[in-house]
């Protein structure tokens, strides 16, 4: 500890993101990545860009993506807010809508970067326990509070909840912000986007998304939310107060590839979810228990051994998963949804094992 670090750094205990290994033979299925690479229009748009213009600053408002995002959901540009990975996004949020006088409310088991937030920027909040079966209750939030955020589908849990769920929770909370995160809304989850279209777009609903996950663009770092124009107006006033140019020139022309080559996402997610079946089923087969999942993950436990002593078995063997020391959910292993062959040697492993 240095003696010139502030209190606020003193007391931070930082999000420790999932581990990176470098091993040369490794199935690495711990940090919810893509298995398939991005779209071929997403390479060669950053090609086309890997110029001497480089010299030259990007655009601050990133205006083609905007209207590119825009047109995919049928919003006005000035709805869209983007940001350096959804993390960045997710930071303005929490500095510039969730800091009230009544503390903010989240899962007692969800992304571990909300509480972290909440140290760095000195804000109140209070967790709310999952049901038994670690699902979120939408009436469980119908309570006094300083704004309301949750992954949809919940993370690590891999756990949904419906479109018409959320939507009564933003009716029944109208005097603070309800951000929903969608990370992993295109592996079977209803997104609440929808619900953003036309003259009746509610005033205290934001949707956070991400081209990390289902657009295979973990290493170009874009992320964005949607939602009614003054908030976003608030965001862009956080985040020229903080960086103006948070994408560059790259990051935006790949991202306006992926946004347009739609037949891309969905054969890939649909990939993704035949394959997500298959391994549950085959799971069940040894004797896991494994909660529904509508994300690139799933979130399973066997009865007769521990969550600790399985991934290390795994590690073993040079297949790498994800496995939270926490109360609850200690004996459960987070698995990324990898390619069939990935699948296999997991299940050819634990069999052995």
């Amino acid at each position: 500890m240095s003696r010139f670090w502030s209190s606020v750094v003193q007391t931070l205990t930082p999000y420790m993101p999932g581990e990176q290994p470098q091993m040369q033979r490794l199935v690495k299925l711990n940090t919810n990545e893509s298995p398939y690479g991005p779209s071929p229009r997403v390479l060669a748009a950053i090609e086309n860009q890997n110029t001497a213009d480089l010299r030259l600053y990007p655009d601050p408002e990133g205006a083609a993506l905007k209207q590119a995002i825009a047109d995919l959901h049928g919003l006005d540009p000035k709805q869209v807010f983007l940001g350096n990975g959804s993390d960045e996004v997710l930071a303005h949020v929490f500095a510039g809508l969730l800091k009230q006088s009544k503390p903010v409310h989240f899962p007692d088991i969800t992304y571990s970067f909300y509480p972290v937030y909440c140290k760095l920027f000195g804000i109140d909040y209070q967790t709310v326990p999952l049901g038994n079966q670690f699902e979120i209750n939408a009436a469980d939030y119908k309570v006094p509070n300083g704004g309301i955020i949750f992954p949809n589908p919940n993370a690590p849990t891999g756990r949904s909840i419906p479109r018409s769920e959320i939507e009564s929770l933003i009716h029944g909370n109208k005097d603070s912000v309800v951000v929903i995160d969608e990370a992993y809304v295109d592996y079977g989850t209803e997104s609440c986007i929808p619900l953003l279209r036309g003259n009746h777009c509610p005033e205290n609903l934001l949707v956070v998304h991400t081209l990390s996950k289902s657009r295979a663009l973990a290493g170009l770092r874009v992320g964005y939310t949607v939602g009614h124009p003054d908030l976003i107006n608030g965001l862009e006033r956080v985040k020229n107060s903080f960086n103006s140019y948070p994408l560059g020139r790259l990051a935006q022309a790949g991202a306006i590839a992926a946004i347009e080559d739609q037949a891309h996402l969905e054969e890939t997610s649909a990939k993704v979810i035949r394959t997500r079946t298959k391994l549950v089923e085959q799971l069940s087969a040894l004797g896991f228990d494994t909660l529904p999942s509508t994300a690139n993950f799933i979130f399973t436990r066997h009865p007769q051994h521990s969550g600790a002593k399985l991934d290390q078995a795994l590690r073993d063997r040079g297949i790498i998963v994800r496995h939270f020391k926490l109360p609850r959910i200690e004996e459960f292993l987070r698995i990324t949804i990898g390619t069939d062959e990935q699948s296999g040697e997991l299940v050819s492993a634990l069999k052995k094992f």
